[in-house]
């Protein structure tokens, strides 16, 4: 025999989050969520549309006209550019040095394509030299992939570095931003990065699922141009080009997210207001306050400093601590979230967000002084 459950609205605890994301969103960007729901070719809705176009292209210092939120989570963007841009049969040239390395693998063996690992160790940036020689011995590469902010270790490659090399060796390049953009520089037009996807949930404090993806006009040329379709319908960037193309009338595509639009709109606008330099300042700044307060504590960095994320700390956990008791334990009595390792660093390490609205003064003071509590 069933028994009848009554269910109540659901209110969640609040919770302080610094862990790998999502991060702490703003009361501005979740009373934007409330807002008014309109519908998705209202003339209004086309027009914040536009203008979030133009704020993302602002993020991503980008004058790309395919420059837009796919409606899905940032896995949802990294699927969507390696979709587009491969067919099967090509070759892609992937650096792997963590978690989001080896799922880039994955999206390019699913499109039927070549996949050749250029490994670094976890902890460690992705090495240039490696990347050259990767080049020079696959001439006939039509991809170069690589993750610009490792979120599983808190690594920052050089992008610069890694795209310039691709372009030499006519590679379309495309780069994993999603701890990356709003948390550090990031100049996808200077840099010559062809195709990148982020998540809304790091740096942008926004809500989660959503995707900003920017292509430029040679990864565009190089969709038009394939002999196979996109092997997803929805993502294939020739049918939700007619929906985010530009211009008053827009084709139907799907139904887009509307309230989770003006929350990531709201977002931007945030961003925009602080500015991309001050932004990339606070998230540094709050760093090495909490470098400061850890070593104190004894807790030790991952990463070397020269290409630490500020954003995304990876500390070891001390020994003789248990890994899960001491993240039950934040969140439990401090309601202080913390992030666990991934793959080759799970129950050695921890990962402490600084990202967005996250990255201010009082949530780095309750993270040291719940740590100090908890660890003694």
């Amino acid at each position: 025999m069933s028994t009848q459950t009554e269910f109540t609205s659901f209110i969640p605890p609040q919770r302080t989050l610094m862990g790998p994301g999502p991060s702490d969103v703003s009361p501005r960007v979740l009373e934007a969520l409330g807002r008014p729901t309109i519908g998705h070719l209202d003339p209004e809705f086309i027009r914040l549309m536009d203008e979030t176009k133009q704020l993302l292209q602002y993020a991503f210092q980008t004058q790309n006209p395919l420059t837009m939120p796919i409606s899905a989570p940032g896995s949802a963007g990294m699927e969507a550019c390696f979709v587009n841009l491969l067919e099967p049969g090509d070759t892609a040239i992937v650096c792997v040095n963590g978690v989001f390395g080896t799922r880039m693998i994955e999206n390019v063996e699913r499109c039927g394509a070549n996949a050749i690992r250029v490994d670094d160790e976890w902890g460690k940036p992705v090495d240039p030299q490696k990347v050259e020689d990767a080049l020079k011995a696959n001439p006939t590469a039509k991809v170069l992939a690589f993750v610009h902010a490792e979120t599983s270790t808190g690594v920052r490659s050089d992008a610069e570095a890694i795209a310039k090399l691709g372009k030499a060796h006519n590679c379309l390049v495309i780069a994993d931003t999603v701890t990356a953009l709003g948390g550090i520089e990031l100049k996808i037009d200077e840099w010559g990065i062809d195709a990148a996807y982020s998540g809304t949930q790091k740096c942008l404090s926004c809500v989660p699922g959503i995707s900003p993806v920017t292509f430029s006009q040679e990864a565009v040329e190089s969709i038009h141009a394939r002999k196979t379709k996109v092997q997803s319908w929805f993502l294939d960037k020739n049918l939700v080009m007619g929906y985010w193309g530009g211009g008053a009338k827009r084709a139907y595509h799907h139904t887009a997210p509307v309230n989770a639009m003006y929350a990531l709109h709201e977002s931007l606008v945030m961003l925009k207001q602080e500015g991309l330099e001050n932004a990339f300042a606070r998230h540094q700044s709050m760093h090495n306050q909490l470098k400061l307060g850890l070593e104190e504590l004894g807790i030790q960095f991952v990463v070397e400093e020269s290409y630490r994320l500020p954003q995304l700390n990876s500390v070891w956990i001390p020994e003789g601590l248990d890994d899960a008791t001491i993240r039950k334990q934040l969140l439990e009595d401090f309601n202080l979230e913390i992030g666990a390792g991934l793959g080759n660093f799970a129950g050695k390490v921890w990962r402490i967000g600084l990202m967005g609205y996250s990255a201010k003064p009082e949530n780095v003071e309750k993270c040291i002084s719940a740590l100090k509590a908890v660890i003694g």
